[in-house]
């Protein structure tokens, strides 16, 4: 059997996205704060005092890496951590006012990131490229945890 060519394969084109990415994340918008990190302190600003397990599910990350994450943030001193006044035994994420300064300076940051990355494309390109992205994501996310066992092909 012969080579097959790697570009039909999204699993080989997602990598070299991500590749680029990441060279993009930390020469644009920032070698401190991680893509995944500035995702936590985004969903806490659209949705203040949300707990651990739910952040991670707003921005796509498993257990143990939310946990990690969140870790780091308050070690940086960008989140903290409270009691649930309704369920004692839960902790709510708050931003602190430097996590609030450092998601402002980097949403700035990403915006100039994402302009560079996508300007290959056409507007109706990016648009129509960012709608495949979601699609995919999204089924990619049934497959990590489906509501329905998946049968096999």
């Amino acid at each position: 059997m012969g080579a097959v060519d790697l570009t039909t394969h999204p699993g080989h084109l997602a990598r070299r996205l991500q590749q680029a990415h990441h060279l993009l994340w930390t020469t644009v918008v920032s070698e401190e704060i991680t893509s995944p990190q500035f995702g936590v302190l985004n969903a806490l600003v659209a949705e203040p005092g949300l707990d651990q397990r739910t952040v991670g599910e707003r921005v796509g990350l498993d257990r143990s890496t939310i946990a990690e994450v969140v870790s780091r943030l308050i070690r940086r001193g960008l989140l903290d951590k409270v009691r649930d006044p309704e369920d004692g035994r839960r902790f709510l994420l708050r931003l602190t006012d430097e996590g609030t300064r450092t998601h402002r300076r980097l949403t700035v940051r990403t915006a100039r990131m994402n302009q560079i990355f996508l300007a290959p494309l056409s507007p109706e390109e990016q648009t129509q490229f960012l709608s495949l992205l979601r699609r995919v994501s999204d089924a990619a996310e049934e497959l990590r945890a489906p509501a329905e066992p998946v049968a096999a092909p």
